[in-house]
């Protein structure tokens, strides 16, 4: 069954999905996380309490990809260049562990608030 999601941030409601890594699962199994939105570029990520190690980390990602960055433990959403992007590239500030996508729009995130509170949980959509 697939893990499938919501991400609330504001008003906005996102659904996603988690992939079958053993990273993924750790946040599925985590959840619900609701944190402090930090920005970076167009990247909002989210410190947990989850630790995992690299797990097939990618060092350049698609808009719409989760990550899990293992050195700050954070749940990352991408949705735009980061300011470690090289031309259209999306770059995180180190490998991420891929866990997922996000089904829906993701530029939508661009209206999400700094220090806004931000919630990730399960959902059946």
């Amino acid at each position: 069954m697939p893990r499938q999601i919501i991400i609330r941030a504001d008003t906005l409601s996102l659904r996603a999905k988690l992939n079958d890594t053993e990273t993924a699962k750790k946040v599925f199994d985590s959840l619900p996380i609701t944190g402090t939105v930090n920005t970076w570029g167009e990247e909002i990520y989210i410190t947990t309490l989850i630790k995992a190690g690299p797990e097939n980390p990618q060092g350049v990602v698609e808009i719409g990809d989760i990550g899990y960055w293992p050195p700050g433990s954070a749940v990352c959403l991408f949705f735009g260049k980061t300011p470690a992007s090289k031309g259209d590239e999306i770059r995180p500030a180190s490998p991420v562990n891929i866990i997922g996508k996000i089904m829906e729009d993701p530029k939508q995130l661009k209206q999400v608030k700094p220090r806004s509170t931000i919630t990730i949980e399960t959902s059946s959509w």
